[in-house]
Order: structure tokens, then C-alpha cells, then sequence
């Protein structure tokens, strides 16, 4: 299963984040959206986002223990799924929108999300210059959630934020993390 970190490691984490931010929270959801600008241009980063995603979404947040088994099929309807042992698997989000080089939307309730009644949407906007380019990612989800959205969402915010720091790692240097 998902191992999310503890709430406090989240918070205490999320210091770390400069363009990580909680935009909107509410009884019934929240937005949560990450920012920054990658060296390199647009389609390099919209091919590492879709094709390379087992190579730097962190093991430690999938079902299988292994980053390796996650795949995202970049066309409407397509699947950002992970394989699971004796032919099992997990549909994370679903596709709604792909243009190459711009934008990426799923749909789809993350993780422990999944358990409740939730929907989200996520949305990965690249906008490029000459040599660079700017990813803007926002997960809005919404539902019902016994407890309430108060304690997860610092969480997602968190979880979200370490997968976009690997990204734009793996994306600039080929690696998810630099030592």
C-alpha cells in the first residue's frame, strides 16, 4: 500500500518546498500546487513526465515497492497504472487530456485517497521558453473523506512536492535525486 509519511514529517517537510503551497482548503477539498522552471525545453520535459515516470516517481510511494512497475499511457482514456505481482495492477488516475509538449490532465483519487469517496484532477502545465520551461502542477480533489480533509491534504501537498523535486532532478541531471 501507499506508505505515506507521518503528518509531522509531512509538515516538517514542506518547509523545505519554496514553490510548494496548500492554494485552497475546504470542508469538502483542496488545491494544492507546486512551481518551478526546468533546463530544458518543453518536449524533453513532457517526454520524462509521461515515458519516464518509472524513473522518477519514488519507489516508496507505490503499491508495489517499486517505481519501475508505474507507466503512464499519454492519450485520453490512457492509464497512469502500476503493475502489481501475479498480474495485478492499479489504476491511479485516467488521462482526460495530453498535448504534447503543453499539458497532461488525469483524473482520479491517489493512494489512501482511493479508499474514499474522492475525485481529483491533475493537471501538469508546461509553458516554454528558448531553453527553458515552466511546470506549474495542481492536484484539486474533492469528495468525502471520514475525518475530514485536514490532515491529508498537508500530506498530498508533501508527497506531491517530493515526486515534483525528483522530476525536475531526473529531468535536468538524470537522476531523481542529487547528492
Amino acid at each position: 500500500m501507499f506508505r505515506l509519511i507521518s503528518f509531522s514529517a509531512a509538515v516538517l517537510f514542506m518547509g523545505t518546498l519554496a514553490f510548494a503551497e496548500v492554494v485552497n482548503f475546504a470542508p469538502a477539498g483542496f488545491l494544492v500546487r507546486h512551481e518551478t522552471t526546468i533546463d530544458a525545453p518543453a518536449d524533453k520535459v513532457y517526454t520524462a513526465l509521461t515515458s519516464g515516470v518509472g524513473s522518477w516517481w519514488s519507489s516508496e510511494h507505490t503499491y508495489s515497492q517499486d517505481s519501475k512497475n508505474l507507466s503512464i499511457d499519454a492519450r485520453p482514456g490512457g492509464c497512469f497504472c502500476e503493475k502489481l505481482p501475479n498480474g495485478g495492477g492499479v489504476r491511479h488516475m485516467t488521462v482526460v487530456f495530453a498535448s504534447p509538449g503543453h499539458l497532461l490532465r488525469m483524473t482520479g483519487a491517489l493512494g489512501p485517497l482511493q479508499e474514499s469517496g474522492i475525485a481529483g484532477s491533475m493537471t501538469w502545465s508546461l509553458t516554454s521558453s528558448a531553453t527553458t520551461t515552466k511546470v506549474v502542477l495542481s492536484y484539486s480533489v474533492g469528495g468525502y473523506m471520514q475525518g475530514g480533509f485536514e490532515k491529508i491534504a498537508p500530506i498530498v501537498d508533501a508527497v506531491l512536492g517530493e515526486q515534483f523535486n525528483r522530476f525536475k532532478n531526473f529531468v535536468e541531471t538524470g537522476k531523481p535525486v542529487v547528492k
